[in-house]
């Protein structure tokens, strides 16, 4: 290596050391760069230049790394010394040293970076990373902002968005291409490049050198690893492997375009500077290693198919001669040889893989492109040749970025783009070959929005680089690559090509980058304007276009099912939206004015030319082939919108953009078979082509094509029908659905084409196609704003809508440009005036409603239009419902009672281009058609509906309305005879029509029909044949042979030819009418008009003779304003009356004829002769009527009792506002409790074999673990500085102080000192409904057999009540007893207080009543103990085992009475913490308290206590023998009586007693307990005040101590409590230090006592609950002053003569079984002696007042976004990545990882675990990326919803929209309010499994 470095290097001075091995080199890496930095500052540095190029050559030779890379044992050779990696690191520390030129690199960095005119931003980012978009600031719809630049701008009121980034972008902060200036940030505001100093030329001057060197080196390490993939797959791994060892090289340019500005513009010059490119890449120096490098470079080029000019044919410099395209039309053949080479190895070999053996690929022959674009290539800068690298090797991260990095500097900027161009064409190639295309899709679109969203730019790149050529040819290309023959029309002869859908390249989009690019680049107009005049490129795009017209062509399955459903429908609707449409809006949007003329005229001209084409080679004459459609007819459509366009906007004479009427009448033809495609889709024609066929007719209306596809279709029949002749279009649009054979007056006729039950449904298409292409008026002189609004009111008329599915539903133009954007002004305007806003409501059964938008009452009042629903409906179901709430809105303002008619609504003017529409209205096919139609309802005959009656009416009134002129009253007929003397009617107008009688007609029938038998009867009368001879014949008429008729005169005046044949008929399906044999002509008798069938149509409808009545003859008035709302809205006779009106009032003749008619009285209409068979059928339709209604009648009866019981029974779904069944029914006489067992239905009483019990749901809860005992909320952690810290929870209290009682005292006496289950306490709660176990056991083996089930686990006991379907999991037995016998034990008996006491200590010394010997065990007993079972296996053993000796017994006696707790805990806070509402609660009713007892207390009765231990001896005697205790020093002591928990006394006491308990009893124990909880209170309050306060109290209250009720005076016990206390150490710790935080109050006698009344509540609640419970004594309620005083004489605490007149006194509730001061002294002298070691713990473990606060879930901020940016790029603290998907815990701010691999332990994701360890199984938890909350309810979860809705109420899920989103205060509330109350299993419904994968 230094060999060859030197023979480099020879004629320089030789770099200093040149002989060491590279690490030697290194030591002095510094000082050589400093040397060299001197000698290139001289002013001849010419030698220090060739010493630089001499040191770089050997540290950067290409040669080393990537062959050290390939086999190891070099890589020692090489020096680098220990693996690959090494030489690349070395030369890497080289070029930094170097660059900095012997200074410090970071010093270098920052050096540069001072010199940074900071103006852009340019942040490159990759996939998924979250950006912002703002509306109102976009120049460009692409603009997007980093979220820094964002938040520091001001976008206040903006409409922007937060979005994931799915392919990658870049900042354009600064940028005011992109954006306007007022949205910049404060960094990139200020314009700085003024004040930034000049770059001192020796900063940068190392750089100028190295960096070619480096970027050269990088190049050849590219072209080194690049092999040619054999057989075309791809090595991807090869590419990968190179990519990773270049790292670090792609890395350290990254970070030198971080440097700044200085650094780019450095770089810059590098990239492109080509003179630097010659001399190093040539290959032509003497360097072996550089002539390889150069020879792979060359065979790359050849293998991608470009050819490396040699030639002096320099690319696209050939200057075009003004004017004309650079698409020089040349014959191609020549080139067509090499692209058909190229072509031929990546694609034949496909063509069998994808199944298409049989339709071989198309190869265009010729074309006119020019060749150079697909093929030459050639290199000028390094700039060039990195960006073929990149290309080749598929666009890696690295590089792109840094690519995109340098945008900043304007020059690269420039130079890049133009690159970008020269390689467009490769791009495409390597993307079709791509095994990735979707991330390199990504990718290449990540570049080009970057370089074409500028206009700018853009307009540079077209007019240098023809990029327009380049595109419309690339995208030919590539599309020419999958086109197969069109099997349209004429299958055989077909010379039309179409893309193939099924190919990849269509079905996975890869055309998408180009196609993006190509809308992008349209949307500037100055680039469209290039486009629009250029008549090649305009040639081009339409051959391209055409490549789409008819593809995915679906032929009808006649047979049987088609077995495989093709779905590639989907890619060719992308396709044609995508390819075609889009780009024609991105036109459109630049033809809106009057000067833009000319660019109409271009694109209508050569999209007619196209057209013709195309009719030419699917040889197309007039007849459609029969069953086939396809949807997809992209030239019609432009050829419409460029019409719709010129007309509306440029003022152009619509006729002169027309072609001749045969062209016309061929235009219309396929539009038209997909109309009526649609129809017999509808109708099921095409059920056996599978559901696809009815996705695609979905696809063709829906709100995201409809503006593409169905409206510019019907705009098109529209212009057609304007100019063609109208007797030959409606008789089409009959032909083309099927049902001219049905429109005959015979009852009986044979349709050749369609089936009998497909007619109806056929027949009503064709009606409603008609109502739609007349009345529809979105192309036809609507403004925009009116689009928007009838848009708005068709969508919110089907349903109310959110504002975000009415923004998705309400069509804009596809491209961005166009001008509607959805959400901007016009849109809330016009929202706001159609619709109400209902803001979102909370259902009690836990479904949330979104904010929605509902039409006002005018709206429904004046603008409902069906026929716009219709249009626009994807589902027939949406038009039903649109007119239910139709008729919702009518019966509820009283407007019309019955079933309503779509109304008739006015529409909007046309324009006068399009007059020629209403033509149609006008001619006799139709109102023959009319005629029948009527003539054939009032018949009855079959296969008419209501809906074609209202289709009909729609018609003649929308004549009526559009009349041509007033029409004269003279009876002189305006035509001749000569026009009418075969024809129904005298002219063409419906006002005079409508007159018209006709008399006879002549039809077709078979001869089974009956009119065949009254046609002998007719010819024998003479009066007929009179009437016949009188009438001219009768009528016949035949809709196809007008049809034909027409056609040939049209086809005979167009043909300009004079000798030209009239065309051969192609298609033989439609012979002339009636070919069948079997049919014969009969003649009807008719003698009816319009008018006369309207008016007995009234009387049809009406049921009634008679019932019209011509209103103007009461009331002249109507004639002269005839606008009576009365006839809006209304059914079929309004709808009746309304027409006649009309017709009235559209000529005196009509109005006199109607009068003459209603003055013929009518006859009946002749009672139709009922032959038996038929009065069978007809008696059992009246039986079965009879039975629905009786049907109807149950069920509505059913449904009334099931909603009363709902009512009563079971309000699941708000346990806090019912009330539920009585669980006991209360009648004192019953003696027994008497329960329903809601399975059998039996009832009865609870016994010992047959036990009842209630339904319960058995939970483990820590909510009350969660009070804290401050009563400012805690927020959610949103800074690094706010944490949270469990330290003042509930919860932690409790256990730090067991444990501290477990240091110091007997383990058996601390367990009966606290009360467990804080965290992990079990909640019992109940529905209310009862069963009998043994019927449960078998209800559940039916479950466990019952495989549908999903949601909950019947393994583990899960299930659903039977009744109510309330979620639970295990069943409480009731205690067999009786009623009464509670009254007995409630009679207050006379006794002392001491009898009571001792009876207490004899009940509870007695043993346990679960019976010992096996043989008597009860079925009640065994349910009792597995129930016990349930309750224990709830909860985790954590919370259950406190104890020291694991198993002990009395660790279950502790677990069960903290059960007891627990359940009493809860209810007072779903109570809100008090009992002032009192009463008993609905909670209570519902409670099981009462049957959770018995079980505690059978189970509690097993452990007895060692009556020596029994707390109630300490409570209730003196003991003599003190000094005992003392001996024993080794053993632990008890625990002192003082610091006792008095309600874990109190529950410990009573479940200790025989049940059921007597009142006295009860009392008896309260008041006991009372004197111990008072005494601690004084306790407390003596610690709490300081050493003066003490004595004064000790003095004072010692003065009274003599007196008569001294036991009853908190005064004197407190200051004996002092003085007994001060024997002891529990004063003296105090100190200094203790004093400062003694809160200095006075307390005053009032203090004292409110202090010892909040003490003593607590206790009295639960006691107060408790006795609620046991005795069923009802709460008084109160206010929350007087809350003590109540509750202490509820439960007898207060003597009951005590006076209420001078303040209540906490004291006087005392009654003290022993004499006070002997018991208080015993009850200190525990604590003194333990002081005496322990002061400090013995303060510590003083019982405090209870000052919690009830639980909440965490406060959360006002705006999401504040949680979003704190929390989503926040590490997680245990694997200390970003989480994919983070979440937080809302109970205790915990961040988690949901479903993270990363912190899994013991197969238990993160949020499951955490879950367990927070809330004992339940844990909520905001998803951050989504905005929602999860539930996880033991093994189950559920999506709760959000809590977080936009400004409209809607939640957002997955920040899809990234609108801004705010708190809604109302569903927080709920969430918590279900935490607390344990409601989630019954409220939420969708529970599924999580497997621990959370």
């Amino acid at each position: 290596m230094a060999a060859a470095a030197a023979a480099a290097a020879v004629g320089g001075p030789q770099p200093p050391q040149p002989e060491l091995p590279a690490p030697g080199l290194s030591l002095d890496k510094a000082a050589t760069a400093a040397h060299l930095k001197a000698a290139l500052s001289r002013p001849d540095n010419r030698a220090g230049a060739e010493e630089l190029q001499a040191l770089l050559e050997r540290v950067l030779s290409a040669e080393r790394p990537l062959t050290a890379a390939a086999d190891g044992e070099e890589a020692a050779a090489a020096g680098g010394g220990g693996g690959p990696g090494a030489a690349e690191e070395e030369a890497l520390e080289w070029c930094k040293c170097l660059l900095a030129g012997g200074g410090g690199y970071d010093e270098f960095c920052a050096a540069v970076r001072a010199y940074d005119p900071a103006a852009l931003c340019g942040l490159v980012w990759t996939a998924n990373f979250v950006a912002y978009r703002c509306r109102t600031c976009g120049i460009s719809p692409c603009m997007s902002l980093c979220a820094e630049c964002f938040h520091q701008g001001d976008h206040t009121g903006h409409d922007f968005n937060m979005f994931r980034s799915q392919a990658g972008g870049a900042c354009d902060c600064g940028d005011s291409n992109v954006m306007r200036e007022s949205g910049f940030c404060k960094r990139h505001q200020i314009k700085s490049s003024s004040n930034i100093p000049c770059v001192p030329k020796d900063l940068l001057m190392m750089s100028e050198f190295v960096l070619p060197r480096f970027i050269f080196c990088l190049i050849q390490y590219l072209r080194e690893g690049y092999n040619e993939p054999a057989a075309d797959v791809p090595s991807e791994k090869d590419l990968n492997k190179v990519l990773q060892l270049l790292e670090p090289q792609i890395s350290f340019l990254e970070d030198l375009t971080k440097m700044g500005g200085a650094m780019r513009s450095v770089l810059t010059q590098v990239l492109t500077n080509q003179q630097n490119y010659k001399d190093l890449t040539s290959g032509l120096g003497e360097n072996a290693c550089a002539k390889k490098s150069h020879e792979k470079y060359l065979i790359a080029l050849k293998s991608s198919g470009l050819t490396y000019p040699e030639d002096k044919l320099v690319y696209g410099v050939q200057e075009p001669s003004a004017g004309t395209s650079t698409l020089a039309v040349q014959g191609f053949a020549g080139a067509a040889g090499t692209f058909g080479q190229l072509d031929s190895s990546d694609e034949e070999d496909q063509d069998g893989s994808q199944g298409l053996g049989k339709r071989k690929r198309v190869k265009l022959s010729g074309s006119t492109k020019d060749q150079s674009i697909m093929d030459v290539l050639k290199h000028k800068s390094f700039l060039e040749e990195l960006l073929f690298w990149t290309i080749k090797y598929e666009f890696p991260q690295k590089m792109v970025t840094f690519l995109l990095n340098m945008l900043p500097d304007q020059e690269y900027k420039v130079a890049f783009t133009k690159t970008f161009v020269q390689h467009y064409a490769f791009i495409m190639k390597t993307l079709k070959k791509s095994h990735e295309s979707d991330t390199m899709s990504n990718r290449i679109v990540h570049i080009s929005v970057q370089l074409f969203s500028n206009e700018e730019l853009a307009r540079q790149v077209t007019e240098e680089c023809q990029l327009l050529d380049i595109m419309v040819t690339v995208l030919l290309y590539m599309m020419e690559s999958c086109l197969i023959k069109s099997e349209l029309q004429d299958e055989e002869n077909s010379l039309h090509v179409v893309v193939n859908c099924g190919e990849a390249l269509l079905k996975n989009n890869t055309y998408w980058p180009l196609v993006s690019d190509f809308i992008n680049i349209l949307s500037h107009q100055s680039v469209a304007k290039r486009f629009l005049e250029d008549h090649g490129l305009l040639v081009t795009w339409m051959n391209f276009v055409s490549f789409f017209q008819g593809m995915n062509l679906n032929k009808r399955e006649l047979n049987e099912h088609v077995e495989f459903e093709s779905q590639t429908y989907y890619a060719a609707f992308a396709a044609e939206l995508e390819a075609c449409a889009q780009p024609m809006w991105g036109l459109l949007s630049h033809c809106k004015v009057r000067e833009t003329q000319e660019y109409t005229r271009n694109v209508v001209r050569y999209c007619l030319e196209a057209l013709q084409d195309w009719f030419d080679a699917i040889n197309f004459v007039d007849e459609p082939a029969p069953n086939q459609v396809t949807f997809h007819l992209p030239l019609h459509r432009y050829y419409a919108m460029f019409l719709s366009k010129a007309v509306k906007c440029q003022e152009l004479d619509l006729d002169s953009v027309l072609p001749d009427q045969e062209m016309l009448m061929k235009l219309m033809i396929h539009p038209l078979q997909i109309q009526a495609s649609l129809a017999e889709i509808h109708s099921n024609m095409w059920v056996r082509n599978g559901l696809q066929i009815k996705g695609q007719a979905m696809t063709y209306v829906q709100s995201h094509f409809c503006n593409s596809m169905i409206d510019p279709d019907i705009y098109l029949l529209q212009v057609c029908a304007s100019r063609l002749d109208p007797d030959y279009f409606i008789s089409s649009v009959f032909e083309r659905f099927k049902v001219v054979d049905l429109l005959t007056m015979a009852s009986q006729h044979q349709n050749t084409v369609l089936d009998a039950e497909h007619e109806r449904s056929m027949l009503e298409g064709a009606l409603t196609f008609l109502v739609i292409l007349l009345s529809l008026r979105l192309h036809l002189g609507m403004s925009d704003d009116e689009i928007l609004r009838a848009e708005m009111v068709a969508q919110l008329c089907m349903n109310d809508r959110t504002h975000s599915s009415l923004l998705d539903l309400i069509p804009e133009n596809p491209n961005p440009k166009s001008g509607i954007i959805p959400g901007s002004y016009s849109f809330e305007s016009v929202l706001s005036a159609v619709a109400d806003f209902k803001a979102p409501v909370f259902e009690p059964g836990g479904s949330m409603q979104q904010g929605m938008y509902t039409p006002k009452a005018e709206v429904w009042d004046q603008e409902f239009d069906p026929v716009m629903v219709i249009l626009r409906t994807v589902y027939r179901r949406d038009v039903q419902s649109a007119m239910d709430r139709y008729t919702a809105f009518l019966k509820q303002s009283g407007k019309f009672p019955g079933n309503p008619w779509p109304p008739y609504k006015k529409r909007t003017p046309l324009h006068p281009s399009y007059k020629g529409l209403m033509r149609l209205l006008h001619c006799k096919t139709l109102h023959i058609v009319l005629f029948t139609l009527l003539y054939k309802i009032l018949m009855d005959h079959q296969n008419l509906s209501e809906h074609v009656l209202c289709m009909v009416l729609y018609l003649i009134e929308l004549g009526l309305e559009n009349s041509a002129e007033e029409e004269s009253d003279e009876e002189a007929s305006v035509c001749g005879p000569e026009r009418c003397h075969d024809s129904w009617f005298p002219g063409s107008n419906l006002v005079s029509n409508m007159r018209h009688f006709i008399n006879y007609v002549r039809v077709r029938v078979p001869e089974t029909a009956p009119e065949v038998k009254r046609d002998s009867l007719a010819s024998t009368s003479s009066d007929s044949l009179s009437s016949l001879q009188n009438s001219g014949t009768a009528q016949v008429f035949s809709l196809v042979a007008e049809r034909r008729k027409k056609f040939q005169e049209i086809i005979n005046r167009s043909s300009s030819e004079a000798n030209q044949v009239v065309r051969p008929k192609t298609s033989s399906k439609w012979s002339a009418p009636g070919s069948a044999p079997q049919l014969t002509t009969a003649i009807l008798e008719i003698k009816e008009s319009i008018l006369s069938l309207l008016i007995k149509l009234h009387h049809k409808l009406s049921g009634k003779q008679n019932s019209y009545y011509p209103p103007w003859l009461d009331d002249i008035e109507i004639l002269i304003q005839p606008e009576i709302p009365k006839y809006n809205h209304g059914d079929g006779i309004t709808a009746v009356e309304r027409i006649l009106l009309k017709a009235a009032l559209q000529s005196r003749m009509n109005k006199r004829i109607i009068e003459e008619i209603c003055r013929k009285v009518t006859p009946p209409v002749p009672p139709k002769k009922i032959t038996a068979a038929e009065k069978k059928t007809l008696d059992k339709e009246e039986r079965r009527q009879k039975a629905r209604e009786r049907q109807q009648k149950l069920l509505a009866e059913f449904a009334s009792r099931q909603k009363s019981f709902m009512e009563t029974a079971m309000d699941v779904d708000s346990p806090e506002n019912d009330i539920p069944m009585e669980i006991t029914t209360a009648e004192p006489q019953v003696s027994e409790a008497v329960y329903d067992c809601v399975i059998c239905g039996q009832s009865g009483p609870s016994s010992e074999d047959r036990p009842t019990g209630l339904v319960v749901l058995l939970q483990a809860s820590s909510v009350l673990g969660q009070c804290r005992d401050n009563i400012e909320p805690k927020k959610l952690p949103i800074t690094e500085e706010e944490q949270i810290y469990p330290w003042d929870t509930c919860a932690a209290v409790h256990d730090v102080r067991l444990s501290l009682l477990q240091r110091y005292f007997k383990d058996s006496s601390c367990l009966l000192a606290v009360s467990i289950g804080w965290e992990g306490g079990v909640y019992v709660q109940t529905c209310g409904h009862t069963l009998h176990i043994d019927c449960h056991k078998s209800y559940m083996e039916s479950l466990r057999n019952d495989q549908v089930l999903q949601g909950f686990s019947v393994d583990k006991g899960e299930f659903t009540c039977p009744l109510c379907r309330q979620f639970a999991n295990s069943v409480l037995p009731c205690y067999p007893g009786s009623n009464v016998e509670s009254n007995l034990w409630q009679r207050p008996s006379n006794k002392s207080i001491q009898d009571l006491i001792k009876e207490v200590e004899e009940l509870q010394g007695r043993p346990g009543a679960f019976p010992v010997s096996i043989s008597s065990e009860t079925n009640l007993s065994k349910e009792m103990e597995s129930v016990m079972k349930d309750i224990k296996n709830t909860t985790q053993k954590k919370y259950r085992d406190y104890s020291k000796t694991p198993g002990s017994p009395d660790n279950d006696f502790l677990f069960m009475y903290s059960v007891a707790r627990t359940n009493l805990e809860l209810e007072l806070i779903h109570r809100g913490g008090n009992l002032c509402s009192g009463g008993a609660s609905t909670a209570g009713k519902r409670s099981c308290l009462n049957q959770l007892f018995h079980v505690l207390a059978l189970h509690m009765r097993l452990y007895s206590i060692d009556s020596e231990y029994n707390p109630w001896r300490k409570l209730t005697q003196l003991v003599e023998e003190v000094n005992s205790q003392q001996g024993n020093e080794e053993q632990q002591p008890e625990v002192p009586i003082l610091y006792h928990d008095v309600t874990s006394l109190l529950l410990i006491q009573i479940l200790m007693m025989p049940q059921p308990l007597r009142k006295d009893h009860f009392t008896c124990i309260v008041k006991v307990l009372f004197t111990l909880l008072y005494t601690q209170a004084l306790v407390a309050l003596s610690v709490k005040c300081n050493e003066e306060d003490r004595s004064a109290w000790k003095h004072t209250g010692a003065l009274k101590k003599n007196t008569c009720d001294a036991e009853k005076s908190y005064e004197v016990l407190l200051s004996f409590v002092i003085s007994e206390l001060s024997k002891g150490k529990l004063y003296h710790e105090e100190g200094t230090q203790e004093c400062a935080m003694v809160s200095p109050i006075a307390w005053s006698p009032e203090s004292m006592e409110k202090y010892l009344q909040d003490f003593c509540l607590p206790f009295l609640r639960i006691t107060s609950l408790l006795q609620h419970h046991l005795f069923g004594e009802d709460l008084p309620s109160c206010q929350e002053e007087e809350e003590f005083s109540v509750l202490s004489s509820c439960l007898g605490l207060l003597p009951t003569f005590y006076q209420t007149e001078h303040p209540f006194i906490s004291a006087s509730c005392l009654d003290w079984p022993v004499p006070a001061f002997d018991i208080i002294s015993q009850w200190c002298f525990e604590i003194n002696s333990f002081t005496e070691r322990h002061a400090e713990q013995g303060k510590a473990l003083l019982i405090q007042e209870s000052r919690w606060k009830l639980p909440h879930l965490l406060q959360l901020p006002e705006n999401y976004n504040t949680i979003f940016q704190y929390y989503h790029r926040k590490t997680c603290s245990v694997c200390t990545k970003v989480p994919k998907d983070p979440a937080v815990c809302l109970v205790c701010g915990t961040f988690v990882c949901l479903k993270g691999l990363c912190c899994k332990q013991q197969s238990y994701c993160e949020c499951v675990l955490h879950s367990q360890n927070c809330g004992a199984g339940t844990g909520i938890f905001l998803l951050i990326n989504a905005s929602v909350i999860i539930i996880i309810r033991g093994h189950r979860f559920c999506l709760w919803g959000s809590v977080y809705l936009d400004a409209h109420g809607e939640e957002d899920r997955d920040l899809r929209r990234g609108k801004p989103l705010y708190i809604c205060k109302e569903r927080y509330k709920v969430l918590e309010q279900q935490w607390i109350s344990h409601t989630f299993d019954h409220i939420n419904k969708r529970w599924g499994p999580h497997y621990n994968g959370l």
